[in-house]
């Protein structure tokens, strides 16, 4: 079985080709979350992936405390692997998701990351890739499956992770302070463009979006995936005064 968690699409379409090529179910956290069921049953030589994005240089909050919260019945040393998007690098992720499953007492065999187009844009410089960017990472991302899948099916303990430059600074420090000061929805807002589409609303992979009056307003269980902003067609959703003049970027294979 594969978890998986998605905002924008990147990580939705690597687990897509995953599953695909593995034979393996796809189960989307955030709804597995909803339903308080954390409880799965594992086959003999069944594998178990997870796929996330990577959120200022580590997992998501949301993948972490899932593997907190889960149960794996029948583990007996099954074949674990991860896949994580980024837009360039990971910095620790590899540690800090091994220590997560080592506390649970589960072991990590491989892990990989891949290059997928940019879509955090709060930080400041940090923007969408050009469209010819994106067009071709998209494309190597292709390769890049093909060559994990083949991996994963040899069941090969392997780690092909890009950590980049002063991971330890990434991860360390400023992964925290991102979770700390960056994961509040509260400077969410909507111009006078928006048109009460509700595609914002239906993107949220943690449904705290809802509409009033015609207009979104978000809750407090955000985790920051920014979905609701770049999904709008009208390009209204804002954040505070970062998003201003900022791109937008979707998955195309998953809208």
């Amino acid at each position: 079985m594969i978890f998986y968690f998605s905002g924008t699409g990147n990580s939705k379409w690597i687990a897509d080709q995953l599953s695909s090529n593995q034979q393996e179910d796809l189960i989307f956290i955030p709804e597995v979350l909803k339903d308080g069921n954390m409880e799965f049953c594992l086959e003999k030589d069944e594998k178990i992936g997870f796929v996330f994005p990577i959120y200022s240089w580590a997992p998501p909050e949301i993948v972490l405390h899932f593997i907190k919260q889960m149960s794996l019945e029948n583990y007996q040393g099954q074949y674990l692997f991860f896949v994580c998007s980024c837009g360039d690098d990971i910095g620790l992720t590899q540690q800090v998701f091994m220590k997560a499953l080592s506390l649970k007492g589960w072991k990590c065999h491989a892990g990989f990351s891949v290059i997928m187009p940019n879509n955090y844009v709060l930080f400041p410089g940090f923007d969408v890739d050009s469209k010819e960017l994106e067009e071709k990472k998209l494309e190597n991302a292709i390769g890049e499956l093909n060559r994990i899948n083949e991996l994963i099916n040899r069941k090969e303990a392997v780690f092909f992770c890009k950590e980049g430059s002063i991971p330890y600074i990434k991860t360390r420090i400023i992964n925290p302070l991102f979770n700390r000061f960056q994961m509040s929805p509260k400077n969410f807002w909507t111009t006078d463009k928006c048109i009460g589409c509700k595609r914002c609303e239906k993107s949220c992979p943690v449904d705290n979006i809802l509409m009033q009056d015609g207009r979104p307003v978000w809750g407090r269980n955000c985790t920051s995936c920014l979905a609701c902003y770049h999904v709008c067609p009208q390009q209204a959703v804002q954040y505070g005064k970062r998003t201003k003049g900022k791109g937008h970027y979707f998955n195309p294979n998953q809208y």
